[in-house]
């Protein structure tokens, strides 16, 4: 039985999908925010909220699991992948892809039971995680830039999510869920580049062609400093638009900043242990700016 959770938690990369589903559920809460300022709701709706999460968690571990069967034989040439139960040889692909469309259907009616524009985006996630970006990754380093897009649609999912079957959608909906899809948008490209360098040993036995320039070298180095810098002025749009408050302003400033440090000292150092600290500050980066914004967020 041990071995069976071990096996699922792999094979629908739960720390992976615990961040999505993180991400998911405090924009949900945002969106809620917004719709009890405007008097549309009484309160935050947490039956909605556990249907998210439960939908949201199926939804992505199915995408996982259909990433992991395209991947099979190329996991079974890296370290950090070969145990996993496919490539292993203690799932087949026949089961994978049943316990993956068990979770991707059952996923994907959950969301739509809140509303169609959840249910649809969450499909075209699946799909272009798992047949777009995967493909990609071992013919152009452009597939980060594909992957980046599933990768920043949980916190659009979870505030459209909030807003129910209500077609009472103003100009403000839709300057907060783009705001919250650009943020982790461009978060993405600093987060993946750095655990590419990281692994880029381990993924040239695959083939992986994620790094900028394909390689660890300065120019690769470079647009991840210059990606971090972008991320400031991106995370203060809460703040110039009006629906974030000055404390969110001053996190993302100080979270940028130490953010874009890491990398600058990757740039001039050019070593895996800078960019693994890269690596580390993007983990707390996004879940920190959520949150901060959740609690400092003005309803309009």
């Amino acid at each position: 039985m041990k071995l069976f959770f071990s096996d699922l938690s792999k094979l629908i990369k739960f720390r992976l999908t615990f961040l999505v589903v993180f991400s998911a559920s405090v924009t949900f809460l945002i969106g809620s925010r917004m719709q009890v300022a405007r008097g549309e709701v009484p309160s935050i709706d947490w039956g909605n909220w556990l249907i998210l999460v439960a939908g949201g968690f199926l939804v992505t571990a199915a995408a996982n699991c259909f990433n992991e069967i395209i991947e099979k034989d190329l996991d079974k040439l890296m370290t950090r992948t070969m145990d996993r139960p496919m490539p292993a040889g203690r799932m087949t692909t026949g089961q994978g892809l049943v316990l993956g469309l068990i979770m991707g259907m059952l996923g994907t009616w959950l969301l739509g039971k809140l509303n169609l524009e959840t249910g649809l985006l969450s499909v075209f996630s699946i799909l272009l995680y798992a047949f777009a970006y995967t493909p990609l990754k071992r013919k152009s380093p452009v597939a980060v830039f594909v992957g980046a897009i599933p990768g920043a649609l949980p916190p659009l999912i979870g505030y459209l999510a909030a807003l129910g079957h209500t077609t009472n959608f103003t100009h403000v909906d839709y300057e907060v869920a783009g705001i919250l899809f650009l943020i982790q948008f461009v978060w993405q490209f600093p987060h993946f580049w750095a655990i590419a360098w990281v692994l880029d040993d381990d993924y040239k036995k695959a083939g992986f062609r994620l790094l900028p320039t394909k390689k660890r070298d300065k120019t690769s180095a470079v647009l991840i400093f210059l990606s971090t810098l972008i991320l400031i002025p991106v995370s203060l749009l809460p703040t110039v638009y009006g629906f974030g408050g000055y404390y969110i302003a001053g996190v993302s400033i100080v979270a940028g900043v130490i953010f874009s440090l890491t990398a600058f000292k990757l740039l001039i150092k050019l070593d895996v242990e800078s960019a693994r600290k890269v690596m580390f500050c993007s983990f707390f980066y996004i879940p920190l700016v959520q949150l901060i914004l959740l609690f400092d967020f003005i309803g309009k």
